[in-house]
């Protein structure tokens, strides 16, 4: 696991110097200035660095770093032109400064010139272990304590702190989410990493996993630089209970590109970010609104007793509409004891129904109190998790007092009260809902999907598997030599043959078919009669990638002259197909029963985070359905399992008209062997496509029918 730095200096600094200060009205070394004397609550030293020598705000004004009077200095704020960054860094550093804040922007985000200035900065954090925060950002805020180290005017405005830890790549975004936690319990800390060139979100993410004042971590990013990082980051906050809600930017081609011209940084391929969010147990979230919304709630439903979702409204249709939304996102809906039923039926009208949902009737809109009485019975009910309240109209001191009792009971319950205010006029009882900090929804939808969000992280989404991996079934290997060869090229990478890939397949555990390399007709004949019948036989080239297509294949072969017949016709297309290609012979192999499901095994490189392990439905399926789910390697069993279950057509895996269910658990330990095969590569595997993988019936295994493997500049296969 990567070692992350101590912040506790730069989160909770004693001393601090500005460099770049400015006394000009507007700018943003003035601004920088006012927010750290006259908006901060900070208590510690404050040096001023201008060339000019004048005083602000009646301190004097250093020329230099350099010339700031003997002392420790925690944080060194930067503000001042690009050009003159690196001098400014390296005073700091000879002066033993730890942290340094820049601001300035003209880096990577803006040119080449700019990027090879970013390069310098890293060099010099690498040589001297001065932290850099940036660059091209607007600084850092520790609103609970009130200090603003930042140039943003609206400092002084968003100063609503709580337990809600914030990291984000962007300024103007990070202070959305910020604004939208006005009420309520808000944000704590708020990190906005600019373009990383040393700390990034995942230093934010781990610090605030440790700290004791910080329950939920929300985070918006724009690329990641430092996949490995991430993920050590996110087991740190998962090992310590804090859920971390994301939100990626860069899901569309277009959304990758502006977030790689925006902060400069690999923004990676959407499926692997979310499947690696899902892996190590972070929120993945769709907009700012929800962003806000779920870190909200999984605040508040750190105590949750119950696990189940009940429906309150005064309206029919509202709560059809809700438990309808309920359902088909698969939440539980909560059953009610006898004695709940009973408590309801003692304050609602006899014709108000009292199963879930519960529909008091307009009834309750007469009396206040019956809300109240509602909801202190449900939230008292110990199978509810969460009490869903849709107001789908404004009635103004009706729905005023509806709000009130809901603030009420937010205050003293265990469950999570989840107001949904589905009117456009936001009257009295929505000002009393937000400005209580219970941030209600404006869709039952929008509610429900925070909802089942929340409800599964704290399910730990996906139940883990407790299956013991099974014992490897048949032959592991493919005779014919045992030195493996150097392949085709794919692009200009080394691509092993077939023959080649699964006789290291084999080498390491994975079952491949009994099958031998032959350079004759008669030899083919010979080997087909040793191995059994049915066979399969396919040429062998390096340079024919598409077997198929070159007529390379021949199935269900019978006997030894339909095996003799196949050699010179499989011989004669692929001359014809690639008249230079160098024909290595011609692979035949027993072919497996008819029964078993085709599935696809893949590993590739991510630049973000490594090797990637896939698996989906394979044959020529995977290419029409791309029904497909990513795991970053290691993976484990379980793991593997949840990998399988994903697939949006896992049920084909199962018991299908009259066909017995696959063998799920040899698909999974083989899985879980190729991740471990790559593992021991280190580095050398780029590419590796098994497809597709037979898989038996219950009992019968998985086995690698065809394998294509490509590896890294100057690996040797050998040394696999």
């Amino acid at each position: 696991m990567s070692v992350f730095p101590s912040l506790e200096r730069l989160v909770e600094p004693r001393s601090v110097v500005i460099v770049g200060a400015s006394s000009r009205e507007g700018s943003q070394g003035h601004r920088l200035v006012m927010n750290v004397l006259e908006h901060s609550r900070f208590a510690g030293d404050v040096h001023l660095v201008n060339p000019s020598g004048l005083s602000i705000c009646g301190r004097p004004c250093w020329p230099s770093i350099d010339a700031v009077p003997a002392g420790d200095i925690d944080v060194a704020l930067v503000i001042v032109n690009a050009s003159r960054v690196m001098e400014a860094l390296r005073q700091c550093a000879a002066r033993g400064i730890p942290f340094a804040i820049v601001m300035s922007s003209g880096f990577a985000e803006a040119d080449e010139a700019g990027k090879a200035l970013e390069a310098e900065i890293a060099d010099l954090c690498r040589a001297t272990g001065l932290r850099v925060y940036g660059p091209n950002c607007p600084g850092f805020v520790n609103v609970r304590d009130r200090i603003g180290l930042t140039f943003s005017p609206a400092f002084k405005d968003d100063l609503n702190g709580g337990a809600i830890g914030l990291a984000t790549q962007g300024g103007g975004l990070g202070r959305n989410v910020l604004q939208s936690l006005s009420y309520g319990e808000g944000v704590g800390l708020w990190f906005s990493a600019g373009n990383e060139v040393d700390l990034g979100v995942p230093d934010f993410i781990a610090h605030m996993a440790t700290d004791p004042r910080i329950s939920v971590i929300a985070v918006l990013m724009e690329g990641i630089k430092d996949g490995r990082k991430l993920i050590d980051a996110l087991k740190l906050a998962r090992e310590n209970a804090k859920p971390v809600v994301i939100l990626k930017v860069g899901r569309s081609e277009l959304g990758v590109r502006a977030a790689q011209s925006h902060t400069a940084s690999i923004a990676g391929s959407a499926a692997v970010n979310s499947a690696v969010f899902r892996q190590y147990g972070a929120i993945e979230v769709d907009d700012l609104s929800e962003l806000a919304a779920v870190s909200k709630l999984c605040l508040r439903a750190r105590t949750l007793g119950g696990d189940g979702v009940c429906v309150l409204s005064f309206s029919g249709g509202a709560c059809a509409l809700a438990a309808d939304a309920v359902g088909a996102a698969q939440l539980p809906m909560a059953s009610l004891h006898e004695q709940t039923t009973a408590a309801l039926r003692e304050v609602l009208p006899a014709f108000a129904s009292v199963a879930n949902p519960v529909d008091t009737t307009a009834d309750i809109m007469r009396d206040s109190a019956m809300t109240s009485a509602c909801l202190r019975t449900l939230c008292e009910e110990p199978n509810v998790g969460a009490v869903l309240f849709p107001i789908p109209m404004d009635y103004g001191d009706i729905t005023g007092a509806m709000a009130s009792a809901i603030v009420e009971a937010s205050r003293t319950s265990k469950a999570v009260v989840v107001p949904v205010w589905m009117s456009r006029r936001m009257g009295k009882g929505f000002q009393m809902l937000e400005s209580n900090g219970l941030q209600p929804f404006l869709s039952v939808t929008e509610a429900v999907r925070a909802l089942k969000k929340v409800h599964d992280w704290r399910a730990g989404q996906i139940s883990a598997c407790a299956a013991q991996t099974p014992a490897a079934h048949g032959d592991t290997g493919v005779s014919g030599g045992a030195e493996v060869g150097q392949g085709q090229m794919v692009g200009a990478t080394p691509a092993l043959t077939e023959v080649d890939a699964k006789r290291l397949l084999g080498r390491h555990g994975i079952v491949v078919p009994s099958g031998e390399l032959t350079m004759s007709a008669a030899a083919a004949a010979e080997t087909a009669t040793r191995i059994g019948f049915p066979c399969v036989m396919k040429v062998v080239s390096p340079d024919i990638a598409h077997k198929t297509e070159a007529g390379g294949v021949r199935l269900n072969l019978e006997t030894a002259a339909d095996a003799r017949t196949a050699y010179d016709e499989i011989v004669a297309n692929a001359g014809r197909y690639r008249p230079d290609a160098i024909v290595e012979g011609v692979l035949v192999e027993r072919m497996l029963p008819p029964g078993g499901r085709e599935m696809l095994v893949g590993v590739h490189r991510d630049e973000a985070f490594g090797p990637v392990l896939t698996v989906g439905l394979g044959g020529i399926l995977v290419e029409v359905l791309k029904d497909v789910s990513h795991r970053v390697i290691p993976v484990d069993h379980a793991d593997a399992r949840r990998m399988i279950a994903e697939l949006r057509h896992s049920d084909l895996l199962g018991a299908v008209r009259g066909q017995p269910p696959a063998d799920v658990e040899a698909l999974a330990a083989l899985l879980v062997q190729v991740s471990e095969f790559v593992e021991r590569a280190h580095g050398a595997i780029d590419q590796l496509d098994i497809n597709p993988v037979w898989v038996g019936a219950l009992g019968e295994g998985a086995i690698a029918l065809d394998a294509l493997m490509v590896l890294a500049q100057g690996a040797d296969a050998n040394a696999l």
